[in-house]
């Protein structure tokens, strides 16, 4: 199921699933106000959204091309990010390997989703790309063991963790550098966790103005995703609608030769295999 949040064309925001007929089915009608409360709602939402699929009024049916899709979950909770998590990635940063996960966040303002456009900073000369598979948070805990990972997914997205390198170079911290407004493109949609057989071998790539610049696999990653989960929530809870990025392959704009970091008129593509493409154009702040 491709679940998505959307502005109908009265204004009105509201949670969604994306059929196979080019259509939407809002779920305002079925009592959902936002995608957290479909997530926080577990399984028994899930059988009431299906229940309500089953025989949507056609009220709550939408044209796909008549709405505006917003970022899947507009305000989370947390988003986390996992830096240095792709082997080939670290030795182009010129990085030692991690034994832990190297982790920050990003801030709620700087999500966006598909199609909004990515806001290059007056502050910043070297705003750069980062293509990333991220999952959501479904059922929340702490001191969750790698073992039980699988029920703790509610589904997976791409996300593009564009990064100012000068303002994420200045310090050890990087979160300055990663979440000015903008900076997180997330979507189109997030795909249940059931649709995705093996969430560690799927295709990661950035398109950048229709040339390849980033290509990969998430086998290639160091933390997988129940190390992640076991990881992050030895320290804090994770809750519903956490979204968990985890990290970027080789081929980010700081490490070509020369370095491309984006430009107004760039169009940026985030394609994980399965999930869509994220694709935001990028002007410069005015």
């Amino acid at each position: 199921m491709k679940w998505v949040t959307f502005q109908a064309p009265s204004g009105a925001i509201e949670p969604g699933v994306w059929l196979e007929d080019g259509k939407i089915a809002g779920l305002a009608a079925a009592g959902f106000p936002d995608m957290l409360s479909v997530i926080a709602g577990e399984a028994a939402a899930r059988e009431r959204v299906s229940e309500f699929l089953a025989s949507a009024p056609p009220a709550a049916l939408y044209d796909a091309a008549s709405v505006r899709l917003l970022a899947p979950i507009p305000r989370p909770r947390k988003v986390i990010c996992v830096g240095l998590n792709y082997r080939d990635h670290a030795a182009e940063s010129n990085m030692q390997i991690p034994d832990v996960p190297t982790i920050f966040c990003k801030f709620p303002t700087a999500v966006i989703g598909p199609g909004a456009p990515i806001v290059l900073p007056k502050k910043s000369t070297q705003p750069d790309y980062e293509a990333e598979f991220a999952f959501v948070i479904g059922k929340g805990g702490r001191y969750i063991s790698r073992e039980r990972w699988r029920e703790h997914v509610f589904g997976y997205m791409n996300l593009n963790d564009v990064s100012a390198r000068d303002y994420q170079r200045a310090t050890t911290q990087w979160l300055m550098g990663k979440t000015f407004d903008t900076f997180c493109p997330t979507g189109p949609w997030i795909v249940s966790a059931e649709d995705i057989e093996d969430p560690h071998q799927l295709d990661v790539k950035l398109i950048l103005n229709g040339e390849v610049m980033q290509s990969s696999n998430t086998r290639e990653l160091i933390f997988p995703i129940p190390v992640l989960i076991e990881h992050l929530s030895e320290v804090f809870t994770l809750e519903p609608g956490d979204i968990v990025s985890t990290g970027t392959p080789a081929g980010v704009g700081m490490a070509r030769k020369p370095p491309r970091f984006l430009r107004e008129g760039d169009e940026v593509v985030v394609a994980v295999q399965g999930l869509g493409e994220l694709r935001n154009p990028v002007i410069a702040e005015r």
